[in-house]
């Protein structure tokens, strides 16, 4: 940024100061022709300084507007989304008019996303997520998905078609045989010192320690599981996922997980004790 040319003169005056062949340009006057030559230096300065800066501005602007964005920049564009805010004309930043912290941190309403390629289209798909009131992944409200999908049809680069994903978690359904510590785990899987059930405990951990639209190992969840005190072996009989149909809007068919998957929605959820939805409640047997 350039500096002002009294900056500038100020500069050129503490030059002089310290050099001892210029103390006899010592007159106070402020038409000194020595003051009146400081300050046509300081202004060519000031002039070259402002020109490297246009410049500069012109330069950032032309990439700006060329360059084709990453995936990257639209996973960031989708987190700085600020719910109840407008766009600043021709920006796709947003009018913040002096608004308190707080209102700003309310109004970021997406808290996860993640940006992929579609495999059989040319379009960007664009998976998002908010949060409940207990602070877990929940998608966002319709009418904010509304207010969303028209802010990312604003700022997206032109021609570059989007497909915005705010579903319900996909649902993981598991069935688990654990050889059990006896001294440590009762027939139930309930420690016998703490009375908490270590193995769903590992489960729900490892399930919040997957990254948004991370991938499910099946083996990496049974290493966090053979990790529990108590448990000395295991086998995973079955692992399944089941997912929003788009067009249904509803649930579709469960399908078996081989190795691994990443889920469609960009989380999962896993029923470890909801016996009123038996149709999702994984199944744990201790032996």
């Amino acid at each position: 940024m350039a500096r002002t040319i009294e900056e500038i003169q100020e500069e050129l005056l503490q030059v002089k100061a310290n050099e001892s062949e210029l103390n006899g340009l010592d007159s106070t006057s402020r038409t000194a022709i020595w003051r009146l030559w400081l300050y046509i230096v300081s202004f060519c300065a000031w002039t070259l300084e402002r020109l490297f800066d246009i410049h500069r501005d012109e330069l950032y602007t032309g990439l700006y507007e060329l360059k084709p964005h990453t995936a990257r920049w639209y996973r960031n564009k989708a987190l700085a989304f600020l719910y109840g805010f407008d766009l600043m004309q021709d920006s796709d930043q947003f009018d913040l008019n002096n608004e308190p912290i707080e209102v700003i941190e309310s109004a970021q309403i997406v808290k996860y996303a993640a940006v992929v390629e579609s495999e059989d289209q040319s379009r960007l798909i664009i998976k998002i997520a908010g949060e409940n009131a207990e602070k877990e992944l929940s998608p966002i409200k319709p009418n904010e998905k509304e207010a969303f999908d028209f802010y990312m049809s604003e700022v997206r680069d032109a021609g570059v078609r989007l497909t915005i994903i705010n579903y319900l978690p996909d649902l993981l359904k598991l069935d688990l045989t654990i050889k059990r510590d006896p001294l440590v785990l009762n027939e139930n899987g309930v420690n016998i010192l703490t009375g908490k059930e270590p193995v769903k405990d590992a489960i729900k951990a490892f399930m919040k320690e997957l990254p948004f639209n991370g991938e499910l190992s099946i083996q990496r969840l049974e290493e966090k599981i053979l990790a529990v005190p108590g448990v000395l072996d295991l086998v995973s009989n079955n692992a399944q996922t089941a997912w929003i149909d788009a067009v249904a809007n509803t649930y579709g068919q469960w399908e078996g997980v081989y190795m691994s998957q990443i889920p469609v929605s960009g989380y999962f959820a896993v029923n470890l004790d909801n016996e009123n939805e038996a149709e999702t409640l994984s199944q744990i047997t201790y032996v």
